[in-house]
C-alpha cells in the first residue's frame, strides 16, 4: 500500500535538488527519525546526481509506503542511459567509473534498508531505495 506517487524531472542540477527537498518532505511526512532522515536524503541525493551524470538524466519517483505496521518512504531513479556493464563491480568499494571516490552506490545502499538496482548495458539504470520507520 503506498500513498500517491509524486515525479521529479531529472535533466539539471536543480532536478537533483528537487528530488532532494521531496525525499526530505516525505521522510518528515513519514516521521522518520533525524538520522534516518540525514541517511536517505543523502542516499538519494547521490542517486539523483548518478541519474544526471551518468545515466544523462531521467527521472525520480518518490512516495510514502507501508507494508503491515510499517511506514517508510520509497525512492525509485531511473534513466535510459547507457546501463552498468558490471552490476557487482560498480557496487564494489572503491571502484569508480569516473573521478569520484567510489563509495556513490555502494554507500547509499549502505545508507538504507532496501536497495534494488537493476542495470545492463544499453538499457539504462534503475535503483530503488526504501527506509522505513524503527
Amino acid at each position: 500500500m503506498s500513498d500517491p506517487a509524486t515525479v521529479v524531472e531529472i535533466t539539471a542540477n536543480d532536478g537533483v535538488v528537487q528530488a532532494r527537498q521531496k525525499v526530505r518532505a516525505l521522510a518528515q511526512e513519514c516521521r522518520l527519525s533525524l538520522v534516518d532522515q540525514t541517511k536517505l536524503i543523502t542516499a538519494a541525493s547521490e542517486l539523483a546526481r548518478n541519474t544526471l551524470v551518468y545515466g544523462g538524466g531521467g527521472t525520480m519517483t518518490a512516495t510514502v509506503v507501508t507494508q503491515g505496521a510499517r511506514r517508510g518512504v520509497r525512492a525509485v531513479f531511473a534513466d535510459q542511459g547507457p546501463g552498468i556493464p558490471d552490476v557487482d563491480l560498480a557496487l564494489t568499494d572503491g571502484w569508480t567509473s569516473g573521478t569520484g571516490m567510489g563509495l556513490g552506490l555502494s554507500g547509499s545502499r549502505r545508507l538504507v534498508d532496501d536497495f534494488v538496482l537493476d542495470s545492463a548495458p544499453g538499457r539504462g539504470t534503475t535503483v530503488t531505495i526504501t527506509k522505513w520507520t524503527r
